[in-house]
């Protein structure tokens, strides 16, 4: 499994007894039930809260509906944390930013100790490149950061 081999920074998280903030990046499509579990499994491994965050841009014309929908979805993995006894906040960013850009700067000012994100398969091509919020994620964020497909 793949908790047996962590690094450094987790081993003194564990040892401290800090509890780590792990963010999980959610749009409420297919690949969100995969980023749960793994968020899930690391939250009881590392004593973690799970702060699962859906990012908007905002201004659209569908706005109301598309915010909605996501309100309804993050009530739905509230519940699932809440079921399994897991400590986890949910936020929906909507201010104007990017979602890469508002991920990484919402996982900053948290103090979140990893960020966990989906990622489409591609192409070839495209399997050098991540999607755009993918990659700004990954580039920018100053913890580590797990992709899953």
């Amino acid at each position: 499994m793949y908790l047996q081999n962590l690094d450094e920074k987790y081993r003194l998280i564990l040892k401290k007894g800090v509890t780590m903030k792990i963010l999980v990046g959610y749009k409420g499509v297919n690949l969100g039930a995969d980023l749960l579990k793994i968020a899930l499994e690391h939250a009881r491994a590392f004593k973690g809260e799970v702060l699962i965050v859906t990012s908007m841009v905002g201004g659209g014309k569908d706005e109301q509906l598309n915010v909605q929908e996501a309100e309804e979805n993050l009530e739905k993995v509230k519940a699932f944390f809440d079921e399994k006894e897991v400590p986890c906040k949910t936020h929906l960013l909507v201010r104007g930013l990017e979602a890469g850009e508002d991920i990484v700067s919402f996982a900053r000012e948290k103090q979140v100790g990893e960020i966990i994100i989906g990622v489409k398969s591609r192409s070839k091509v495209g399997k050098l490149l991540f999607g755009s919020t993918a990659q700004a994620v990954i580039l920018q964020a100053d913890c580590p950061v797990l992709t899953v497909r």
